[in-house]
């Protein structure tokens, strides 16, 4: 098979399915890896798809959202040095909002035992994690839950986030960008991020680099309303000072 009427198959797989992934795609065709990868960076050029972390999307699916499982699986060791550089940031005591996200989770999964913090979060995993932690205060956000990220949404969450003043927020993202913002695919799960960050006398962003770039269909806030972005060693040096120029503090784990 020549490479465009791979390309042209490629892209109906994407149109069907919502989603195409590197390794399923290489297999498939058995070709390599690295050669699927140049098939979608010439379906990127051509405006055809947008390539995400180990796929691509079709072009204009900015609602894209995986699932939670999806989630808890990719770029699971990035996500785990985050979560591990995130405990340094830790108030000694106080307070603390934990977003919903599947980085987020695995910093309360962490929290050593002898914390003795007040934790507000309204994601259902992320309270999971903390019910039975021995030092934790924990407050559970409540109003409609989204199944697809199990975070509770809407009215009685965003009355919840205006009613506290937490010492720092721990903030996920679906995309950052200097350019772009903070964004995420939901307006509802947006206007909750958007209330968390005025909750917070502090704001640590917790994303891997995949999601430096990406834009997605709800802004929820700017670069520079995070005080530091922790995220991996993907993100390149030319990246990291251009972020650190808007005002952010960086830290590669």
């Amino acid at each position: 098979m020549y490479a465009p009427e791979r390309q042209q198959e490629i892209l109906r797989l994407a149109r069907d399915g919502g989603r195409v992934d590197v390794l399923s795609l290489a297999e498939e065709f058995q070709v390599t890896a690295e050669t699927i990868r140049r098939d979608l960076k010439a379906l990127d050029r051509a405006g055809l798809v947008r390539r995400v972390h180990g796929g691509a999307i079709p072009a204009g699916r900015l609602d894209f959202e995986p699932d939670l499982t999806e989630r808890e699986g990719t770029a699971a060791d990035e996500k785990d040095r985050i979560a591990r550089a995130a405990l340094a940031e830790l108030p000694a005591e106080g307070s603390v909002i934990l977003d919903a996200g599947s980085t987020v989770a695995r910093l309360a999964a962490g929290l050593p035992l002898e914390s003795t913090l007040t934790v507000v979060t309204h994601g259902l995993p992320t309270a999971a994690r903390l019910a039975d932690h021995p030092g934790i205060q924990l407050h559970l956000i409540g109003g409609r839950v989204r199944q697809r990220t199990r975070a509770a949404v809407d009215a009685w969450a965003l009355r919840a986030y205006g009613e506290i003043r937490a010492d720092v927020l721990f903030l996920a993202a679906n995309g950052f960008s200097a350019e772009g913002g903070l964004t995420t695919p939901d307006l509802a799960e947006a206007a909750v991020k958007r209330a968390a960050v005025a909750a917070a006398r502090r704001v640590v962003l917790l994303a891997d680099s995949a999601k430096h770039g990406q834009e997605h269909f709800a802004r929820f806030g700017d670069l520079a309303d995070v005080d530091l972005l922790i995220t991996d060693t993907g993100l390149t040096d030319d990246d990291t000072a251009a972020i650190e120029r808007g005002g952010t503090e960086v830290v590669r784990a």
